[in-house]
């Protein structure tokens, strides 16, 4: 089976996400936005009316037009898979719900070993809705790369550990110095349904991945290097064979950014609070950076956003005489709901010109 996706993804060598994201010359800077597809467009409010978030991720038809519907308005460099970090766990068999207003609830929170060893696995064809959902999009996308997805196994752990969002992640914590036998175990099936749910992507023809590590920020580089790096090697080594781009993304992660390059990613995603000249001092040479535009300064108005956009542009570029490999600009986290999506499309504008 897998060997089908050397066939059937697409050639695009003129994409620009695609040139920046390989160290190649892109033909402009190309730009795309976390959570570009969702909450801040009319057109996929009125889409997902009555229609639950995993119901949505469950059906291949919604999947591909909600993941096409900023492509057509903003004419970003490249599409993102629409899905949420926990549906390979929902998949799996894993009883959860995503509560809106909450966010993932899970309904037996994992504190045992026992817990651990009663966790299921995840198979290719658990997440067919998925991968059909990326059968359509090839098709659809014409020469607009997809960017497919997963959460990090320490993100997923989070939830399953704590029950749900937390803003300490205390229970996290105490599982990983309390008991770090059990959490290791966790950490590699989550490993293992990571790596399923990336391969089964990339066999249906994505033609990048990213790994978002959404809370590894509230982690000290110690435990992130003892606790959650391994893992996520792992998850980066076993992709490695498919030959796409990989990009790795964490919020509040400034302090771990030289240990998150390190996993193995192609790209390394910054948020806003560092600027991406020091960025490339702590990733290292010969990687592309993404971002890294405050999602709030897209309330600021016009000539705040271009002024912010001109200095991330400039950062960039003197990055990439610092090493960096290529540069993608992107928001520092998601597009906020209350986004005006008209702002979003003068900036990707503003920055194909930059």
């Amino acid at each position: 089976m897998a060997v089908m996706s050397t066939h059937t993804r697409r050639r695009l060598t003129d994409a620009p996400f695609l040139a920046a994201a390989t160290g190649a010359e892109p033909t402009r800077r190309p730009v795309w936005f976390m959570r570009q597809a969702g909450r801040s467009l009319p057109e996929y409010r009125e889409l997902r009316k009555g229609i639950g978030m995993l119901e949505s991720c469950f059906d291949p038809e919604l999947v591909c037009e909600i993941t096409m519907q900023p492509i057509r308005r903003h004419g970003v460099d490249a599409a993102i898979l629409f899905s949420d970090i926990v549906v390979p766990l929902k998949a799996a068999g894993i009883d959860l719900d995503i509560v809106a207003g909450v966010g993932p609830v899970i309904a037996s929170p994992v504190r045992t070993i026992a817990d651990v060893r009663a966790l299921p696995r995840l198979r290719s064809e658990e997440v067919g809705a998925v991968t059909d959902g990326v059968r359509l999009l090839t098709d659809a996308l014409g020469e607009t790369p997809l960017i497919g997805f997963a959460g990090a196994p320490f993100t997923l752990a989070s939830y399953l550990v704590e029950g749900g969002p937390s803003k300490n992640h205390e229970r996290t914590k105490a599982m990983m110095h309390a008991d770090p036998t059990t959490w290791h175990e966790l950490l590699g099936v989550l490993t293992d349904i990571t790596v399923a749910f990336l391969q089964a992507q990339l066999t249906a023809g994505v033609d990048a991945v990213q790994l978002f590590d959404s809370w590894a920020g509230a982690l000290s580089l110690a435990d992130y290097r003892e606790f959650v790096l391994p893992h996520s090697e792992r998850v980066f080594a076993e992709v490695a064979a498919a030959g796409v781009p990989r990009i790795h993304f964490g919020v509040g992660t400034g302090e771990l950014l030289g240990a998150m390059g390190e996993a193995g990613a192609d790209v390394v995603g910054v948020d806003w609070r560092v600027p991406l000249t020091e960025a490339v001092r702590r990733v290292g040479p010969g990687k592309a950076l993404q971002g890294n535009l405050d999602p709030a300064v897209l309330f600021a108005g016009s000539a705040a956003i271009e002024a912010e956009a001109r200095r991330i542009a400039h950062e960039a570029d003197e990055a990439i005489t610092m090493g960096a490999a290529g540069h993608i600009f992107n928001l520092g986290h998601g597009v906020l709901p209350e986004t005006d999506p008209g702002v979003l499309t003068a900036l990707v504008q503003l920055v194909h010109e930059l």
